[in-house]
């Protein structure tokens, strides 16, 4: 009981509270500082509804229980590279690791099952495997521990990640460098990835540069 009413405090402090208050309370509560984001993920930043990523299935003000939240960056990349332990030992002791967690540049909505099948697999392209998702164009190679987004979802995956690494130090394959570059070169953003990184700028107070100036990314050095 105690567990439920802490949360419906910090759910009403974020209801109540500006964007800045609420971001700030999202960094510095242990215990509900991903939840909070959530709120504010879905009840602001998709607050009409909107689309999945990887399968592009609409979503109204009530998304339902088939769609979640799909961290781009996998948080178990995060957690090998900051060397906090588990995602609940990371998200309790590892400050760090809770920023990193809940910011939305890295955050998509997606459908839950194509979300659970993706893990913690590497972008890439697949050949000859075949889609296991209806109309869905993602495929899922889970030997290689692979998987390919359709082509139009393709740039944002790579500025989404290559915004994880820049900013938060953290490490990308140079095989997988070199074809998020591609990626990002053949599909520019569009109004959806402008859309959502000026609303994420109100939210939590800075912006996914490569969004704004996608070119940027052809001259970076990432580790």
């Amino acid at each position: 009981m105690k567990s439920v009413l802490t949360m419906s405090v910090v759910m009403l402090l974020l209801l109540t509270s500006a964007p800045g208050d609420a971001r700030q309370l999202a960094e510095n509560d242990p215990l509900h500082a991903y939840y909070t984001m959530l709120s504010q993920f879905w009840g602001q930043l998709y607050a009409r509804g909107g689309s999945t990523l990887y399968c592009d299935k609409k979503f109204g003000r009530r998304k339902g229980s088939r769609i979640n939240a799909e961290h781009v960056f996998p948080m178990s990349w995060v957690a090998r590279s900051l060397q906090c332990g588990s995602r609940r030992q990371c998200r309790r002791n590892n400050p760090r690791f809770r920023l990193i967690e809940t910011d939305m540049h890295n955050i998509w909505p997606a459908r839950k099952d194509v979300n659970t099948a993706r893990s913690n697999y590497r972008p890439a392209i697949i050949r000859g495997e075949r889609s296991v998702f209806g109309g869905c164009d993602f495929e899922v190679n889970e030997d290689q521990r692979l998987v390919e987004p359709r082509p139009a979802v393709r740039g944002r995956i790579a500025r989404s990640l290559f915004y994880m690494s820049d900013r938060y130090d953290l490490y990308l394959q140079p095989r997988l460098l070199k074809l998020l570059r591609q990626w990002n070169r053949k599909h520019p953003p569009d109004s959806e990835e402008r859309r959502r990184n000026k609303a994420i700028e109100k939210l939590q107070g800075w912006r996914n540069r490569f969004i704004d100036q996608y070119t940027l990314i052809n001259t970076l050095k990432i580790q």
